[in-house]
């Protein structure tokens, strides 16, 4: 089992129990503040300041918090944040990021955008940031602004063909470098002959991890490729990206929830767990592919719900 542990200060520590509030644990060891199990993995922060990471996602979910902390794990993941160029900030960028790896219902969508620096200004006044930071309402209406001002390629891994690929024993951080990978391709078939002064890639493996995911491609991109956590906050590139994959993830989840006929929630905490027992009893066990990331936790909680709420 992969471990991370990171230190934080008690602000941050209270930043990531508000952040992972639907996936919070009523059991925590001696000495904790709070323990919460997503579906990839098992956080527990400490009053020490110390915060463990534990299971297969632990390097993935710890990428969103390392940044500017102390990694002291025998296991720690060198994330690639010191190489970046320094006026990265202003330069014309493609900026690459992904949204639906942690819901248990919807698909992942990725996207990688072109930002020219002359078009920085533009997209601070139309209010393009961190989409973390945007509530869905006002991700929707800046997506719509952007997507005609800026080049872009979307890619939806959609629920069946992610069960499927998942079943077969590819790694979601796989399916994610497969995606983003081709996203960036496009978006250089897109703008050529012109080319990005640099590309930078929301970070979720190590850089080595990342090519090796791609080692059987015919064409992967290198040149001028960085990486970085926390990304969106870097270049607006990447903010850009984020929200317009976030605006094709809520579009499609709000067409999972008419097919459903009730609204699902997204994240992957109990109330989800209700919603997919409530699928299961209103559609049918078999319609789960269709709708949810069959190996996450919640398949087994919504089955037990089901069998005792529906099955008196």
């Amino acid at each position: 089992m992969s471990n991370v542990v990171i230190i934080k200060k008690m602000k941050e520590i209270d930043e990531m129990k508000i952040y992972y509030q639907s996936f919070l644990s009523d059991k925590a060891p001696s000495g904790s503040i709070f323990t919460a199990k997503t579906p990839t993995c098992t956080i527990t922060a400490y009053k020490s300041g110390k915060v463990l990471f534990q299971g297969n996602g632990s390097t993935e979910e710890s990428a969103k918090w390392n940044q500017n902390s102390q990694i002291t794990s025998s296991q720690k993941e060198s994330f690639n944040q010191g190489n970046l160029p320094e006026n990265i900030r202003h330069l014309s960028v493609i900026g690459s990021d992904e949204v639906g790896t942690g819901d248990y219902f919807g698909p992942i969508t990725v996207v990688a955008a072109y930002v020219k620096k002359e078009q920085i200004p533009l997209l601070k006044e139309l209010g393009v940031k961190d989409s973390k930071d945007l509530n869905d309402e006002k991700i929707i209406s800046i997506a719509k602004q952007i997507k005609d001002i800026v080049p872009y390629s979307l890619l939806t891994l959609h629920n069946e063909k992610y069960n499927m690929l998942q079943k077969s024993g590819m790694s979601q951080g796989k399916m994610k470098a497969l995606l983003h990978n081709k996203a960036i391709g496009h978006v250089l078939n897109k703008i050529a002959p012109e080319l990005p002064e640099a590309i930078l890639i929301d970070q979720f493996a190590k850089e080595e991890v990342y090519y090796q995911y791609l080692k059987n491609e015919k064409n992967v991109v290198k040149k001028n490729v960085f990486f970085s956590t926390k990304a969106e906050g870097i270049h607006l590139a990447v903010a850009a990206a984020s929200i317009l994959a976030r605006y094709a993830f809520v579009s499609r989840f709000d067409q999972l929830s008419k097919e459903a006929g009730f609204t699902i929630t997204k994240g992957a905490g109990p109330k989800v767990d209700e919603n997919a027992a409530r699928l299961i009893h209103e559609k049918g066990i078999d319609v789960l592919p269709a709708f949810t990331k069959l190996h996450f936790a919640n398949t087994e909680k919504a089955k037990q719900i089901y069998m005792k709420k529906y099955q008196k």
